[in-house]
């Protein structure tokens, strides 16, 4: 019996995933230039032949996996915009953003790194853009949550808490084993979540 177009979709989706992880691992390996297709699709288990079903190639590959973490950084904002009170908001950010740098301190470091590549290099550099858009639209956000906090200065407010936030995630994707996680989450909670 041939599948529905809902299985077929599903085991589309699942295959891309895979692909998107093993480039994620290859690329973290070799970086973006010396990673190669044939390398993308040993690591993933599959032929040249189905890559290139599902991608033209790196570069459509690499802009899937940008999309995909621009969908996730989105995910994190909505939910803590849709949380009742401005506190459990920024709470909700500390959470997702600390427990995720935990959770794939390799794939933060990636993106960083995508993050600060030089204008000059013109591939790269269209990656980097598209992050750093969201990361403002995001910004925006943040600072409304301030807002509502009812700080002075929300917009620098919520800029010193997006830098103390990428200060630790980036402790903690250097130095996973040894960064007291716990204690500065409760740091950052009474710094930023609370009003005085």
């Amino acid at each position: 019996m041939p599948r529905s177009r809902e299985e077929n979709e599903r085991v589309r989706q699942l295959a891309q995933e895979n692909i998107r992880t093993s480039a994620m691992q290859v690329f973290i390996e070799k970086g973006y230039y010396n990673a190669s297709i044939a390398d993308i699709a040993k690591r993933a288990g599959v032929s040249k032949g189905l890559l290139y079903n599902y991608y033209k190639g790196k570069e459509e590959l690499l802009g899937d996996m940008v999309q995909s973490r621009i969908e996730e950084i989105e995910d994190v904002m909505h939910k803590a915009a849709s949380l009742g009170t401005p506190s459990e908001q920024l709470k909700h950010i500390i959470d997702g953003a600390i427990d995720n740098v935990l959770q794939h301190p390799k794939i933060y470091r990636f993106y960083l790194h995508l993050q600060t590549q030089p204008e000059e290099d013109l591939l790269l550099s269209r990656y980097s853009q598209m992050l750093n858009e969201e990361m403002a639209r995001q910004f925006q956000l943040q600072c409304e949550m301030f807002r509502k906090l009812g700080v002075p200065e929300p917009e620098i407010r919520s800029l010193h808490f997006s830098s103390a936030i990428h200060g630790i995630s980036l402790m903690i994707s250097t130095y996973p084993e040894h960064y007291p996680v716990r204690q500065v989450k409760e740091q950052l909670f009474r710094d930023f979540c609370v009003t005085e």
